[in-house]
């Protein structure tokens, strides 16, 4: 199988009907001014020209889920036991995601790392992972917020993808990154593409240097632990801040789930859905007490699982892909990135922040 081919642009809506033969496709949709990944229907317009206001993160971990359903059993020879069946579906149907950016394939490494693990996997996820293919377009430049080369990405990252797609004149140079991704490059409407390797290669070369680093040459690679802890540097960062909860909704390497379960009478469901540690409730505990009552506190332990709890636990690994949809998107525009390259300065001093708050009062 080859690992190299060309997508003519007028071929793409019969390249996607091709894999949804035997699969569900997942595919950036045009809704309104809106671009967000839908099960692909020949009714949909497929969006390549921008990145999707949403990540493709729910085709292999859905926004909501049933892990199980349930039934209690009452013996009436014995009323007072009760027995409970259990019934889980891991059958999963093979599936595309198409037209993602490297920064959203690069967000399922993120949560692979959790959930596919020796310790304890999840065996929802894992096997959705396994099932889908993921063929990503590579961006021609950077958007509004986006910092992918900050973290260790760029706009033509391979990383999480099983196919990267580059634009060339007409049409797609196409390159296998997986055996997964070689074995879409058999499709009839997939054309030789050796010829339009150089041309990809330049394109993705100059979309990189387009993108912004916003941390500075001399930053240090982990935050500033003093700085980090200082409550008067989140006072004055996160002041803004309105705890909607877009920014963990709309990124790709976001996992929080809450699990539920809904009765009714003696049949029931345990459902999983996203939630957010941005919102209040996220740590009340059942006694009353919220070790996190305050929004600074909340996004200072978001920023701290992206930057500096996950990366400790995974080799210096960063939770961020710098997509900037929690920059593009936020209400009050925070910036993600300008608080961590504050973070990552080597010349922070936490007393210029209580100084600055002590200046402001005055």
């Amino acid at each position: 199988m080859a690992d190299k081919g060309y997508l003519p642009k007028e071929k793409i809506k019969e390249f996607v009907e091709a894999l949804g033969k035997d699969a569900a496709v997942y595919a950036p949709s045009l809704e309104g001014d809106t671009i967000i990944f839908r099960q692909y229907t020949p009714d949909k317009e497929i969006a390549l020209d921008r990145p999707a206001n949403t990540p493709p993160k729910g085709a292999i971990y859905p926004q909501c889920e049933t892990l199980l359903n349930f039934e209690f059993k009452k013996d009436q020879a014995t009323p007072e036991k009760m027995d409970i069946e259990l019934k889980t579906n891991l059958d999963f149907p093979k599936a595309f995601v198409f037209g993602g950016r490297p920064c959203d394939a690069r967000g399922f490494t993120v949560i692979d790392r959790v959930f596919i693990n020796p310790e304890a996997s999840d065996p929802y996820y894992q096997k959705r992972r396994e099932n889908t293919t993921i063929i990503t377009k590579c961006c021609n430049g950077p958007y509004a917020g986006c910092f992918c080369v900050g973290v260790g990405g760029g706009p033509a990252s391979k990383e999480g993808s099983d196919v990267v797609m580059t634009e060339v004149d007409g049409g797609y140079y196409m390159e296998a990154v997986t055996d997964k991704g070689k074995a879409v490059m058999s499709l009839p409407m997939v054309q030789d593409g050796a010829s339009y390797e150089a041309k990809a290669k330049e394109a993705n070369e100059k979309a990189t240097a387009m993108v912004r680093n916003p941390f500075p040459a001399d930053s240090v690679d982990k935050v500033s632990p003093e700085l980090f802890d200082s409550a008067d540097f989140w006072d004055k960062v996160i002041a803004k801040c309105v705890s909607c909860g877009a920014c963990t909704f709309l990124c790709p390497t976001c996992y929080c789930f809450n699990i539920t379960d809904e009765l009714a009478i003696m049949t029931g469901e345990r459902i999983r859905t996203w939630d957010s540690c941005m919102f209040q409730h996220f740590t009340l505990e059942t006694s009353g007490h919220n070790p996190r009552p305050i929004k600074n506190k909340r996004f200072r332990n978001r920023v701290g699982h992206k930057f500096y709890y996950y990366p400790e636990k995974y080799e210096n690994a960063i939770a961020c892909t710098g997509c900037g949809r929690c920059i593009r998107y936020c209400p009050v525009s925070v910036d993600i990135s300008e608080i961590v390259g504050y973070l990552k300065d080597p010349k922070a001093d936490p007393a210029q922040w209580a100084a600055e708050k002590k200046d402001a009062k005055n």
